[in-house]
């Protein structure tokens, strides 16, 4: 007979769905302790598989209950496994916006039993919480990680990297010894899109272009998007009085510090990425989470910084990017005044208005050179030779993978250099710009 294992603080087994009370419980206990858990219906306490029936209808009735009794409410992950010939169902979830409650109450693991909290206990958790640092809690959504890119990052900025305690000493692995959501934003391959997206006019009607430097380590794609960024800002250059001047576009100072700011205070475990819109007038960086919950508007404004992802901060701050905590807003404030910002519940909205009325031209923003990997260039080649090509034929003639093959795809579209037109099974690949 197949054995589970011994519970344990992230680990919970029940015999029935008939325990579903007891059950959800225990995830609220598991998730003010240490921000995940693990539940099976179907495996006895001593971990030996004993079976659960399954109706058309269990799996849901299990996410219904799990939605209406905790608060906040969280999004488990439910599936059925077939072990030893019996099926189970595994519960798993993982949260940050403790303390969590379950049919009202508040409970927290110890060992493998949920104790139900003091007030004053609940009181200290609940203070806790903006303590917290939420991608430092979350597991990373893959685990299979390196980190090359930011290892030469921290050489690079003269700074010594001890192989086997790196990982441990910049905090990328949870109490549980996994890989957390900061890790995911520093590895070198993740899925998290960075972008910048040009407009023609003054609104977003109508896209010139749509530039993805995302899918790798935060570091890098923040370096590219400045890079990008510094690329089209373009100088005017007039004469007078046998005087020449010359002016800049933007203020290439106020938005590297908006662009950063924003990749290091964005609540990343909401799952929105900060974000670049260039307008014809005006250039607008979107982060996500509005301002920390204990900092006023005019504490914000005076350059008083309480940051949200402390430990992302740490290691920005190792690699020379935070110079002076609060320096970023008076600067921007001097150059554009305190209209630059739009705070909102759930976002901060930094614009930074065009120098002069030019603009950016289309020309400008469509003659930017586009670095290919060879990857991409592979791709391209196929597709230039066969525009009705599928991805199981170029999975065949690149030798690449499906899942690697369909994420060249999403980047050459992110880049501009393709595009599909019609349907999946009659539709044609156009290669746009290479």
């Amino acid at each position: 007979m197949k054995n589970l294992g011994t519970e344990t603080e992230t680990l919970e087994f029940k015999k029935t769905t008939g325990e579903l009370k007891e059950g959800i419980i225990s995830l609220s206990s598991m998730l003010n302790k240490n921000g995940h858990g693990v539940l099976y219906f179907g495996v006895k306490d001593s971990g030996d598989v004993g079976g659960q029936q399954l109706g058309d209808r269990t799996l849901r009735e299990i996410s219904q209950a799990i939605a209406n009794f905790v608060k906040p409410q969280i999004i488990p992950s439910i599936s059925s496994e077939l072990i030893d010939g019996k099926n189970v169902i595994k519960v798993e979830v993982q949260g940050s916006d403790k303390p969590y409650s379950a049919y009202g109450r508040y409970y927290m693991r110890s060992a493998d039993e949920d104790r139900e909290l003091s007030p004053t206990e609940l009181k200290k958790l609940m203070n806790q919480k903006t303590a917290a640092d939420p991608i430092t809690i979350m597991e990373a959504p893959a685990q299979d990680l390196s980190f090359t890119k930011l290892r030469i990052s921290f050489v690079s900025s003269g700074l010594t990297v001890d192989q086997e305690t790196f990982e441990n000493n910049t905090g990328l692995k949870t109490s549980s010894g996994k890989y957390n959501l900061m890790a995911y934003l520093l590895a070198d391959v993740n899925d998290i899109s960075i972008k910048v997206v040009s407009f023609a006019g003054k609104d977003k009607t109508n896209i010139i272009k749509r530039n993805e430097y995302g899918g790798t380590c935060l570091v890098t794609s923040m370096d590219k998007v400045l890079d990008y960024m510094d690329s089209i800002n373009e100088t005017r250059v007039t004469m007078g009085n046998h005087k020449r001047e010359e002016e800049k576009l933007f203020d290439a100072a106020s938005f590297k510090e908006a662009w950063q700011n924003a990749c290091l205070h964005t609540k990343w475990e909401k799952g929105n990425p900060p974000a670049v819109c260039v307008f014809s007038d005006r250039i607008e960086i979107i982060s996500t989470g509005g301002l920390p919950a204990d900092l006023t508007k005019d504490e914000f404004f005076k350059g008083i910084s309480k940051p949200v992802n402390a430990k992302l901060q740490k290691i920005f701050g190792q690699l020379g990017y935070v110079e002076q905590t609060g320096h970023g807003v008076p600067l921007i404030i001097s150059s554009y005044g305190r209209q630059a910002f739009d705070i909102m519940e759930n976002f901060v909205n930094v614009t930074i208005p065009f120098n002069y009325q030019k603009g950016i031209s289309e020309e400008i923003l469509k003659g930017i050179k586009i670095i290919l990997t060879q990857a991409e260039k592979a791709v391209i080649e196929e597709i230039n030779n066969n525009p009705h090509i599928t991805i199981r034929e170029l999975v065949t003639a690149t030798g690449y993978s499906d899942g690697y093959v369909r994420k060249i795809l999403t980047q050459l579209k992110g880049k501009g250099v393709v595009q599909r037109q019609g349907g999946r099974k009659a539709g044609t690949w156009i290669v746009m710009n290479e």
